[in-house]
């Protein structure tokens, strides 16, 4: 009863953590491979299953971004290893276009992404997220700087999130004073340890915003999560920008960008 628990959670867990690795751990159950092969197996059939999911999920209308790409990529390798970078051609383009913008009004921009979607499915839960199950969804990581100017391709936190810019003084706070028991809005201040010690670069993260507000896909309206005290500090207004909620996780620490039908 145990081991059968424990391969339900198993698959359960790998299912909702990379959309395929539950089947692939299932194959490797399956199979029956010989003592200490099975993670072997697994990891093989993981890696094909992805591979064949790269060449799929354009049939079916969703693309991983270019996870080696010189303008834009995602922020880590393990956003690829999970299958978390899938989007529509349509915002894959729109990401794209703003990485070149960004490279050509600052030379030597990356522009970093962190989590899209998953290959397969709409509906299909990217966890920990609220709206990342339809392919329309992508955050992209804040630009930094050192003490040294601009860091193209770092994040002050290793994985792009949780490196949050807190409000000034006397800045707008629409969820204080909030407890509420149901939330994602997570300060996870045990985890800012392990941040570097890298500033907001505002001119880039403020010339990316105001680009993704000006230049819309043909056919598509366009909602950006951000937070309003930044919104205030960078001096960006516009309707397509606009708060999530007090009970969505924080946007200070990165840009939602998502493409709405028109």
């Amino acid at each position: 009863m145990l081991r059968a628990a424990r391969h339900v959670l198993l698959f359960l867990g790998l299912t909702l953590a990379t959309q395929i690795g539950g089947l692939a751990y299932l194959i490797s159950l399956v199979a029956r491979p010989g003592p200490g092969r099975r993670i072997g197996l697994f990891v093989m059939v993981y890696a094909a299953g992805s591979l064949g999911a790269s060449v799929a999920a354009p049939l079916l209308g969703r693309v991983p971004l270019d996870c080696f790409g010189a303008l834009l990529r995602p922020q880590s390798p393990v956003y690829c290893a999970l299958n978390r970078h899938y989007v529509t051609p349509a915002l894959a383009g729109y990401a794209q276009d703003l990485a070149a913008s960004m490279d050509a009004r600052f030379p030597g921009t990356v522009t970093l992404a962190l989590d899209a979607n998953f290959p397969f499915l709409d509906g299909f839960p990217l966890l920990p997220h609220l709206s990342h199950d339809d392919g329309g969804k992508l955050d992209l990581a804040f630009y930094y700087r050192s003490a040294d100017g601009y860091a193209p391709g770092q994040t002050s936190s290793p994985i792009g999130y949780w490196a949050f810019e807190e409000p000034h003084q006397g800045a707008a706070r629409p969820c204080a004073g909030r407890d509420d028991a149901l939330t994602l809005r997570w300060d996870m201040g045990w985890l800012w340890w392990m941040n570097r010690p890298l500033t907001l670069d505002r001119e880039r993260l403020t010339a990316a915003l105001n680009w993704l507000t000006s230049h819309p896909p043909a056919g598509y309206g366009v909602k950006i999560l951000l937070e309003p005290h930044l919104a205030a500090r960078l001096g960006v207004s516009h309707p397509w920008v606009r708060f999530q909620g007090c009970r969505a996780a924080r946007h200070d620490d990165h840009i939602h960008i998502q493409l709405t039908g028109v």
